[in-house]
């Protein structure tokens, strides 16, 4: 039991760790070969933040349970909605005036009745995964040409907000660079320690799921889920306290899109097989449900307090539930 939970908390500590180092390192290589500031913001941030996400995913899959892979997509979408998105808007209430706010919770929204549809229907394949990266980059594609055309400041899309979120965060990502040797290296460590940490966390995940009698798709949506989601935590918060709540929300909504689109992609390309029925309805259908008051929230303009407790209290008894029916 308490190699598991070594293992488990050594897992998560090395993603996050890992996944720091990897987008330092990939925006060095990407600014000392001369790549615009909106590849690195859209493209190489964007997916670098969701890498512990995605290397913990696919280790589940190719271990054999798929189970925790989905889980944790499924759980991180739930996390981000309820928890993260919740306690951002408690730290500085948001108000959402961008004159393109619905497209990327549209875009969120039609990821989840994807995902629930597959699961309701029980199909998994190859071309299925391909069609949903393929989603993904086409996606980002959209963005990076909205971004290129338009003037940032009024126009903004999710990916470019997780960019800002992170660069708000880590002032150091655009440090001096002096040659190719650092940011090689750093982007080789990174992915070492990212694939060594989610090695380490399905290792114990699995583990703790034997020992403890759970199973694999509730450790997923819980202790993994809240784990790789940590670093959209911190940076949602400090972007919110830093007067950026436009940035918070899109951060938010722009993993949840990484999340359904290319995490799911991938897992369902290492593991081509159905989405776990177990998660249904209630953990998939609390996925379309979030989105959905993600929606709500975007005509309203904005979060304030009241709602943010409301996310929090809900994210709570999720959790509670999944405890006591556990």
């Amino acid at each position: 039991m308490i190699s598991a939970l070594l293992f488990t908390v050594f897992g998560l500590v090395a993603l996050v760790f890992g996944g720091e180092l990897l987008v330092r390192g990939a925006v060095a290589l990407a600014e000392k070969a001369g790549v615009s500031a909106l590849v690195i913001g859209v493209v190489i941030v964007g997916l670098g933040t969701s890498m512990p996400e995605l290397v913990t995913s696919i280790e589940a899959a190719l271990m054999g349970s798929p189970a925790i892979a989905w889980g944790n997509i499924v759980g991180s979408n739930i996390a981000n909605s309820l928890l993260i998105l919740g306690a951002a808007a408690l730290v500085a209430p948001m108000a959402i005036a961008s004159t393109n706010r619905w497209r990327d919770p549209v875009v969120a929204l039609a990821g989840s009745v994807v995902l629930f549809l597959l699961a309701l229907t029980g199909v998994g394949s190859l071309v299925i995964g391909v069609l949903l990266l393929a989603a993904l980059a086409g996606y980002i594609a959209w963005c990076y040409r909205e971004e290129r055309l338009a003037d940032p400041a009024v126009v903004h899309n999710a990916p470019y907000d997780r960019a800002q979120a992170l660069e708000l965060t880590d002032t150091g990502l655009h440090g001096a660079r002096n040659g190719w040797t650092r940011p090689v290296m750093l982007t080789l460590i990174g992915l070492a320690v990212l694939v060594g940490g989610g090695r380490l966390l399905v290792d114990g995940a699995i583990d703790l799921a034997r020992i403890a009698g759970l199973s694999e798709t509730l450790i997923g949506l819980t202790i993994v889920a809240i784990g790789t989601s940590l670093p959209e935590l911190v940076t949602s918060v400090v972007a919110a306290r830093k007067g950026q709540p436009e940035v918070a929300f899109g951060n938010v909504v722009g993993s949840n899109i990484y999340n359904l689109l290319g995490i799911g992609g991938a897992t369902m390309l290492m593991a081509p097989g159905a989405v776990p029925a177990g998660l249904l309805p209630l953990d998939i259908g609390l996925v379309v449900a979030s989105a959905v008051v993600i929606l709500f929230l975007t005509a309203a303009r904005g979060v304030s307090r009241l709602p943010a407790f409301a996310l929090l209290a809900a994210y709570a008894g999720y959790l509670g539930f999944l405890v006591l029916t556990a």
